[in-house]
């Protein structure tokens, strides 16, 4: 399949070299959304989670490691080249990261901070951080809520604004960057015990949409850009009743047109469709993800994919346009497969 202007479409996938994974994979995104294999480069210690510069020609990658890093690739048609040497994030097991007005953002989970590391102007890391934001707080669960948890860190739709989710302080905070240094604009709590762990933005930028890992739920909230504030405003269920066994829901993804929102859960193994009804989601409907532990999930095109860890393979979903429904399509087998995005 090729974009508007002829080119291939790619697709990048992040995978944990600790647990077998290959590093980074290239795959060429066929006709009807499927996904065939081109490559992959290792090297950089579980890449788990990967994000495209502006213009699509640098892929950014985090190192989910103890000592903390991020590293730069080219894009070179169907191939990655390494540009300049990982960069160390000040930070311990960074789970995401986003690009923000010439910085890569990353949310380091181990030490429950958010780092900003400059682009240079041809897309290479700075060899130096410029800024750390630490996290401070705690939340009820005694063993996952001791401390801070920074589990994701992106953009705002307005673009003013960095929005990084703490798992271990139920709450998300509101950071403007400047020069380089992250200042703390606004802490917003969620509810104690929830355990938030992603968000995604409805696309009138006046929505957003957390996903709690430690209660199977949803928390829609309302998204102010003019004053940096996020106020939740209900909680809804991501399972249409009691989880069977563990349920952590990891991955929230809204569609192009806002009509619909998706979740992974972990566990259960399953997507979760809700039809987006003004401040109010409904919950429609579940299918399996077609593995096991679905760490990630992403939209493209009409299709989702589904990063599942355990079993080791992304799968693909198309979306019914009328009932926002997933149907399984097909999958490619990517040993301790964590996260998707598209090129």
């Amino acid at each position: 399949m090729a974009d508007g202007g002829g080119r291939r479409r790619r697709a990048f996938i992040g995978s944990f070299t600790a647990a077998g994974g290959p590093g980074i994979v290239t795959a060429a995104v066929a006709e009807g959304g499927g996904l065939n294999l081109l490559g992959s480069v290792d090297g950089l210690p579980d890449p788990s989670y990967l994000a495209l510069a502006p213009d699509a020609g640098t892929l950014y990658a985090v190192s989910e490691t103890a000592e903390g890093a991020v590293a730069a690739y080219r894009v070179r048609g169907d191939r990655l080249e390494r540009a300049g040497a990982p960069v160390s994030v000040g930070g311990q097991e960074p789970t995401h990261l986003s690009v923000l007005d010439g910085h890569v953002l990353t949310a380091n989970y181990g030490s429950g901070s958010v780092s900003a590391v400059p682009v240079r102007p041809d897309g290479t890391l700075s060899h130096t951080v410029s800024g750390i934001l630490q996290h401070t707080g705690s939340g009820p669960h005694a063993r996952r809520q001791q401390g801070p948890h920074a589990h994701q860190v992106q953009p705002d739709p307005s673009g003013r604004w960095a929005v990084s989710v703490d798992l271990g302080t139920d709450s998300v905070r509101v950071c403007a960057l400047g020069g380089g240094t992250l200042d703390l604009h606004r802490e917003c709590p969620l509810r104690p015990g929830s355990g938030p762990r992603h968000l995604a933005f409805h696309p009138d930028g006046t929505r957003a949409y957390v996903v709690n890992e430690l209660t199977p739920t949803v928390t829609v909230c309302h998204w102010d850009a003019d004053a940096g504030t996020l106020k939740p405003l209900t909680e809804v269920q991501v399972l249409p009743g009691a989880p069977a066994g563990d349920a952590y829901p990891s991955g929230v993804v809204v569609s192009p047109d806002g009509r619909f929102v998706w979740t992974a859960t972990r566990g259960e193994d399953v997507l979760s469709t809700f039809v987006v009804e003004g401040d109010e989601l409904r919950l429609v409907g579940t299918v399996p993800c077609g593995g096991d532990w679905p760490r990630a999930l992403t939209e493209s095109h009409g299709f989702l994919y589904a990063a599942n860890e355990r079993s080791g393979e992304v799968t693909w979903f198309a979306v019914d346009p009328a009932t926002g429904l997933p149907r399984y399509e097909g999958s490619v087998q990517v040993p301790a497969a964590s996260c998707v995005v598209f090129a």
